[in-house]
């Protein structure tokens, strides 16, 4: 039953719904058949005492899709399905229009002579780097220059053909036959991958002394045409180097806002994750999370060599060693040996040992033998319970202040993010 208040609004009953609504309202409602009202009832205590009672009408069709969408999380296995560092992609530009055939026909001018236009060229295929890309899953395995218009009559040329951008992400390498011929390294850098055809000549082109009616023209050539193989290196500042489980997700997951996958059993990430340490003076630290390497990686054991390329872009090292097992130096030797294997040098980039799971009673008694068997600088903390991250926050920004002085003093601009 509803309060007596509801006859003050001199309403009628609505046929199929429980509550009243006013004459005006139900006559523009009722008479569109999707609309059955559905009264949300509450009461709402009046302000001389009483209670009132509101209500809202909707679309039963609609009353449905009231709540707002959550997105949907996705595993790091799914996840795995959409990160594609290799991709092989076959490019054409576009053909160029062929020349125009006519010649001038207007009143009082009876020998106006060719004018057939020249043809369009054709479009190329032009691949770019943007920032926004973390994948080359989007890339598709053909592309094609739009192709240019014929030439027209009155010595009109025909449209050059649309260029074909394609987004990549940044840190994608570009190699043809096995050779690299494109490093796209910067945000917003572009390189041509395949040129479009030039467009033809009309017969206007052909006039001359000798020839005053040329009839013949020439068709557009053809684009060029490769088979490119692209590779993407992730380029992040610093990078997390360890063995499975040894806490370099959850290391992650506390110094930056990326969530990557966290979990009691080996090889828990998949694909490489990059998260960003923010600053008071708004500089930007890139950090990325490599999947767990083992002894034999270089030579395509566990993952393999698949995720070792992304270290190379990598511009100082973090070390991720688990304190609580026995002997944690081996874990350290067994690291820089597989990074050495793989590349000459990129074990000697400048590093700190981060020696984690520090609230473990084991790990404090490793702590000093590792600093012994290491002359690097080790930081010892706990990822779970954020012991100690502000020491490597902060030694984080000094590795990063030395590579831009050096990137400065060798004329180059610094990679920001």
């Amino acid at each position: 039953m509803l309060p007596r208040s509801w006859a003050r609004l001199g309403g009628g009953a609505v046929p199929g719904a429980v509550g009243t609504v006013l004459p005006r309202c139900w006559a523009v409602l009722g008479g569109w058949p999707p609309w059955r009202p559905v009264l949300l009832v509450s009461p709402v205590p009046l302000r001389a005492g009483g209670w009132q009672t509101t209500f809202s009408t909707t679309c039963a069709r609609c009353s449905k899709n009231r709540r707002l969408r959550e997105k949907r999380v996705i595993s790091e296995r799914k996840l795995t399905r959409y990160f594609v560092d290799h991709r092989k992609v076959r490019v054409v530009g576009g053909r160029g229009g062929e020349g125009g055939h006519s010649f001038c026909s207007e009143p009082r001018k009876i020998y106006g002579g060719p004018d057939g236009g020249n043809g369009g060229d054709g479009g190329h295929v032009i691949l770019k780097a943007d920032q926004q890309m973390k994948s080359l899953s989007s890339v598709l395995s053909f592309y094609q220059g739009f192709h240019g218009e014929k030439g027209g009559r009155k010595n009109c040329y025909g449209a050059h053909g649309a260029y074909v951008y394609v987004k990549v992400p940044v840190g994608t390498l570009v190699k043809e036959d096995g050779e690299v011929v494109a490093d796209l390294t910067r945000h917003g850098e572009e390189y041509v991958a395949a040129y479009g055809g030039a467009g033809g000549k009309g017969n206007r082109f052909f006039l001359s002394n000798e020839n005053r009616a040329p009839t013949f023209f020439t068709p557009g050539e053809p684009g060029q045409e490769r088979v490119l193989h692209l590779e993407l290196k992730t380029t992040a500042h610093a990078g997390l180097v360890g063995f499975p489980n040894a806490g370099k997700s959850s290391l992650l997951r506390a110094i930056s806002r990326a969530k990557p996958a966290v979990a009691a059993y080996p090889f828990t990430t998949l694909n490489p994750h990059v998260g960003i340490v923010h600053y008071q003076d708004y500089e930007q630290v890139a950090v990325a999370d490599i999947p767990g390497l083992i002894k034999g990686a270089h030579q395509n054991r566990g993952l393999g060599v698949a995720f070792l390329r992304h270290i190379e872009r990598c511009r100082f090292l973090l070390y991720v060693v688990d304190l609580s097992v026995s002997q944690p130096w081996i874990q350290l030797q067994d690291l820089k040996h597989e990074l050495e294997q793989y590349k000459k040098g990129l074990s000697e980039r400048p590093c700190v040992v981060i020696g984690n799971k520090i609230d473990l009673a084991q790990s404090r008694i490793n702590l000093p033998l590792l600093k012994e068997q290491t002359g690097d600088r080790v930081i010892a903390l706990s990822a779970l319970t954020g012991d100690n991250l502000e020491e490597l926050v902060l030694h984080l920004r000094e590795l990063y202040d030395t590579y831009v002085v050096t990137e400065q003093s060798r004329g180059q601009s610094p990679v920001k993010w």
